[in-house]
């Protein structure tokens, strides 16, 4: 246990406290694990000799202390709610009732069940250990930092990191912070002079403008303090090699499952898929270690025959790319590189053995794109197999679970007699009536089979569109994962997200540049990345919803809120919720590190229906989350594995489990993605973010305006839910103080963005309303408030230079993500937040279409493409009422003399700030750049000269004065 300013005790989740020295408290000398001394005396009490820790007798301890200090071993609190063996019984009983009866064939020829077995293996090999380890107690007390890995001496590189930290200049994140600071002071005098200065004859414009800037100004804290301790970092893969992949040896690299999710194949095509499938398979590492599941929720009999294609179309591929160092290992993106493939390569069979592969993969293409097309009209009886049975996903809303394992060790070989990486095709079961969660729903699901089929230790989810463009990725995150001094309490690696297609200029920000190497990077530095839903391994005992090794578990009083009920009726779904988590915990610790009780006393620790309760009914899955190293047993049966994969993906099986709630991805948003992230970094657990100098992985974008609003709505929408839930970051996860402060900031600057539309879009009407009345929203202007506006300008200039200098992104991109800020706040935004309410209130839900992948057969033909939606009404709104506003302003001023005119300028730059940042999104309405609509500019040059001159006419914003005033007041005056 890492040593910390408070402990708690594993037994009862109290403090530890202090013994008769004023001390720390310890009850143990040789593991220092963590109970108090209540808890001592009890289990004196009851008779118990030894430490669970490390099985030291607790006499050697007391002797050890002088008999003046008690030690005790760590009773799980699930051992104390266990009393006598009846009661055991009845649990065990019980559960052999309750098994499905793919569960029941889990026997071996004696009837035991395997994870029995399993259990007495790890006894055995525990002896072994406390033989060896026996002459090791006796030496002096080892800080329980140290005790966290077993490092074998001999190896002479074991302590050496396998990445290290590369801190930014100091100079240059000194003057980042300061120049945050010195905003924030002028930022405050700035609203002091706003709010003491009102325009008395624009009151209602002024106070809008104050509401508006004060709101800019906390999300601009929310945004930019979790940027405050950025950094980089530095892998070393050949350390990585050197260390688990010695030669004569088998390699000791931890294995990895890989997930794909697909949807509807029309919009995400198969030859899409297949690229990333291809690349997946190809990647450099052992094949043994590497499985791939694709997860068709639509359940098309197309990708299923797609696959069918990769995975023979594989057998060619893979030899190739590993026999030249292909990159990137995606066919479609490696033949269509414009660079000089002959670079580095000096094998000279390479250019016939490439020219070969270019046909393979062309004649690959061929045949994707016939099933394609035979796929676009679907039969009236249905699809039909090739045996001549229907398909059993006709029906894609009510169709069975369907697993189908293509390629692995004991199916087909690459066309050199070599094994090959895993290919699992799993379509889940769907059924009308229950709800499936859409895209976590089938994560979830691929969680599951994938335990059951390989069950690798860690995870790395992809969208279909996303490809690995780096075949080392993974390497790169297994030196995170596996350094025993950083990926301990390490749940996931996240990659940034790099894509292709497009355009040069990037208009509309595609890229997220700013997002991925600004504000991800300040993440790092703090408690670490969010998830962004592609391109992350994650360590799958963090996706089972425990806590990370190094941490105790919460008290079973703590709550989620910051200000917990007092009402007891309230309290009690929570504390039971908290108690069978502590009760998971505790068995799962025991079936680690206790393996020297005989199985009464096993018997005793675990409750399986627990875990059931937990994890659904298949002890085959129970089982795999008790291997943290993963792996499935030796004696299990391939159809009887199988079997169980399909009971686990049954539309049924989610129900009254911890499935979506407190395991997996977490239901609950359209972007489950930071759900998930975030309940786990709640529990304490810190993520890593890996930026490799070539792109681990890339993918596609929807690049014209109509789709990119559309899915920027999408991700808002998400947002906005999670703010209307019980896991808002404004509340949820207090308790048990593990988000660090920084980090909260910065999850609910994800959920709180949307909402800045609303003074958003008053901001950009201001400018209009401005010119159209005649009044302004700020007084006249003294010597301080000029100072203070110049200050406030110059202050936001130098933060960005300084963000652009320690993080390398261009003006240019900085630039681009400012004006679609404003694009997107004022539509898909603005739209998210009154959907997401009227979900909240009148339950009236969003269905959202698959973004298309394909592109035009042009370069960049699908920038230009315009789909109308009612996204495009609010910003072409704001264009137009800002142009007529100038141009009702210019007439003003021609009509009022050379007075009109220095009022006019600020009115003016002030509209100009909103048709500069729209002006992507009017480029975008214009369609391609040589070919704009003669017909568009005709009308807008007549609605403005027109406008124009009726302004100049009417004017009807200009006080009237009747004739009887314009006589009196010539009257007054001496002609």
């Amino acid at each position: 246990m890492m040593e910390s300013e408070v402990h708690f005790c594993n037994s009862c989740g109290e403090q530890v406290g202090v013994d008769a020295n004023g001390e720390v408290f310890v009850a143990c000398h040789v593991c220092y694990y963590p109970i108090c001394k209540a808890c001592v005396d009890y289990e004196i009490s009851e008779d118990r000799k030894f430490c669970l820790r490390c099985c030291t007798p607790y006499e050697d301890n007391r002797a050890k202390d002088n008999g003046d200090t008690k030690v005790s071993e760590n009773r799980s609190t699930m051992a104390a709610q266990i009393s006598n063996s009846q009661e055991v019984g009845s649990l065990h009983a019980r559960h052999a009732l309750n098994v499905s009866e793919a569960s029941r064939e889990l026997n071996d020829e004696s009837g035991n069940p395997i994870w029995k077995n399993r259990v007495e293996n790890w006894k055995e090999k525990d002896k072994k250990n406390k033989k060896e380890e026996g002459a090791k107690i006796e030496v002096p007390t080892i800080p329980p930092a140290q005790k966290m890995e077993e490092i074998q001496p001999s190896e002479a590189d074991a302590a050496e990191p396998l990445s290290v930290i590369v801190p930014i200049a100091k100079t240059k994140l000194s003057q980042y912070r300061f120049v945050i600071i010195t905003r924030l002071i002028i930022l405050s005098l700035f609203f002091h002079y706003r709010i003491t200065h009102p325009v008395d004859n624009a009151f209602g414009m002024w106070l809008t403008s104050i509401i508006c800037e004060i709101w800019f100004a906390c999300s601009w804290v929310l945004d930019q303090f979790p940027k405050w301790y950025p950094i980089n970092r530095e892998t070393f893969i050949d350390k990585l090699s050197a260390r688990f992949e010695r030669e004569g040896e088998p390699s000791q690299l931890a294995a990895v499952d890989f997930f794909v999710s697909t949807v509807d194949p029309m919009k995400e095509p198969p030859l899409i898929t297949a690229n990333t499938v291809l690349s997946i398979l190809a990647v450099d590492y052992p094949v043994d270690q590497v499985s791939c599941y694709v997860s068709d929720d639509g359940a098309a009999m197309l990708t299923f025959e797609s696959l069918v294609e990769t995975a023979d179309f594989a057998r060619k591929w893979i030899p190739f790319c590993r026999k030249f160092s292909i990159e990137p290992r995606a066919p479609e993106f490696y033949f269509s590189q414009k660079i000089d493939y002959l670079k580095d390569k000096v094998q000279p069979s390479f250019v016939k053995e490439r020219r070969a592969m270019k046909r393979e993969y062309e004649e690959f293409k061929v045949r994707i794109n016939a099933l394609v097309a035979k796929a676009q009209k679907t039969p009236d009886e249905g699809w039909t197999m090739q045996d001549g049975s229907p398909w059993p996903g006709n029906n894609p809303r009510d169709h069975p679970g369907m697993i189908q394992v293509f390629l692995g060790h004991s199916g087909a070989h690459d066309m050199e007699g070599n094994e090959l990486p895993r290919l699992v095709y799993v379509s889940r079961e769907k059924r009308p009536g229950y709800q499936h969660h859409k895209k976590a729903g089938a994560e979830n699901a691929l969680v599951r089979v994938s335990a059951v089929l390989t069950n690798a230790p860690y995870i790395l989810n992809l969208d279909c569109d996303h490809y690995v463009n780096n075949s080392k990725a993974v390497r790169e995150a297994m030196c995170f994962l596996m350094d025993p001094q950083v990926g301990r309490d390490v749940c996931y690696v996240q990659f940034p997200q790099r894509f292709d297609g497009i355009d040069r200029s990037d208009r509309y920000a595609n890229r997220n540049t700013v997002f991925f190497d600004v504000n991800m990077k300040g993440l790092d530095g703090i408690q670490g990345p969010v998830y962004v839903g592609t391109g992350c391994v994650f360590n799958r005992q963090a996706l089972y919803g425990y806590s990370p090794p190094s941490m105790p578990n919460l008290p079973r009083s703590s709550s989620c809120c910051c200000c917990p009920s007092k009402k007891p009726s309230k309290d009690v779904s929570e504390l039971y919720k908290d108690a069978k988590r502590e009760e998971l915990d505790a068995a799962i610790f025991n079936l680690r590190e206790i393996d020297n009780y005989d199985e009464y006393e096993r018997s005793m620790l675990i409750s399986q229906m627990s875990f059931e309760k937990t994890f659904g009914l298949s002890t085959v899955f129970i089982e795999s989350t008790l291997m943290e190293n993963g792996g499935v047993p030796e004696s299990a049966n391939p159809s009887m594995l199988i079997k169980e994969a399909i009971h686990v993906i049954s539309c049924a099986y989610e129900e009254k489990t911890e499935w979506g709630k407190e395991i997996g991805w977490i239901y609950g948003s359209v972007t489950e993605d930071i759900l998930t992230g975030f309940k786990m970094q709640c529990r304490g657990w810190r993520s890593i973010y890996c930026m490799p100098l070539r792109p681990a992985f890339k993918g596609s974008a929807p690049i014209n305006l109509s789709d990119r609003l559309h899915q920027v709505l999408r991700w808002a929408l998400g947002s906005v839910e999670i703010f209307l839930s019980r896991h808002c970051p404004l509340w949820y996860g207090f308790a048990g103080g593990r988000l660090k402060w920084l980090q909260r900031l910065a999850y609910i600057n994800t959920i709180v963005y949307p909402f800045t539309s609303l003074p958003l879009v008053a901001y950009c009407s201001l400018p209009a309303i401005c010119l159209l009345t005649g009044k302004f929203i700020i007084p006249t202007l003294s010597n301080l408030a000029s100072a203070l506006f110049l200050g406030l300008f110059i202050s936001i200039i130098v933060t960005s230079v300084l963000e652009m200098r320690w993080s390398g992104v261009t003006i240019e991109e900085l630039w681009r993500n400012e004006q679609f800020w404003v694009i997107g706040g004022v539509s898909a935004h603005l739209f998210a937040v009154f959907q997401g309410f009227l979900k909240m209130l009148a339950g009236v839900d969003t269905n959202f279409t698959v973004t298309a992948k394909a592109s035009d057969d042009a370069e960049f033909g699908e920038l230009y493409i315009i789909k109308w939606t009612t996204l495009l009404i609010p910003p072409t709104t704001l264009i137009i009422v800002n142009m007529v506003g100038v141009v009702a302003g210019f007439s003003d001023a021609l009509n009022g003399g050379y007075e009109s005119w220095g009022p006019l300028i600020g009115k003016v730059f002030f509209a100009f700030w909103v048709v500069i940042h729209l002006y992507p999104f009017l480029k975008g309405l214009m369609g391609r750049q040589n070919r704009t609509p003669t017909i568009v500019v005709v009308w807008s040059v007549l609605l403005a000269s027109v406008f124009s001159l009726v302004w100049v006419k009417i004017n009807p914003f200009v006080t009237r004065v009747d004739s009887a005033t314009i006589a009196q007041t010539c009257i007054s005056i001496d002609c």
